[in-house]
């Protein structure tokens, strides 16, 4: 069935691919801003999870940035989804 024979299925579909690009948008910011300035997690919590070795910096950042590359995955293929189907 595709999205267009189902309204309330293409609106659930745009809520979807809207909500996987702005969270994929989120973390690909926080990765950068992370790769950047990394002490920001000791700065804004106070703590200091690793002992100054940067090691759980570089975890968030690897983190995050594989988190954008999967929601965008993800966003591409909800987005196929929303396509009328050709033929």
């Amino acid at each position: 069935m595709s999205a267009d024979a189902n309204p309330l299925r293409r609106t659930w579909l745009l809520v979807l691919l809207w909500a996987e690009v702005l969270l994929a948008a989120a973390a690909a910011v926080l990765a950068v801003a992370t790769a950047i300035h990394p002490d920001w997690i000791e700065e804004l919590t106070g703590l200091d999870p690793d002992a100054g070795s940067g090691s759980a910096e570089w975890a968030v950042t690897l983190a995050l940035a594989l988190a954008a590359v999967a929601l965008a995955v993800g966003a591409r293929f909800t987005r196929s989804a929303l396509r009328p189907a050709r033929g």
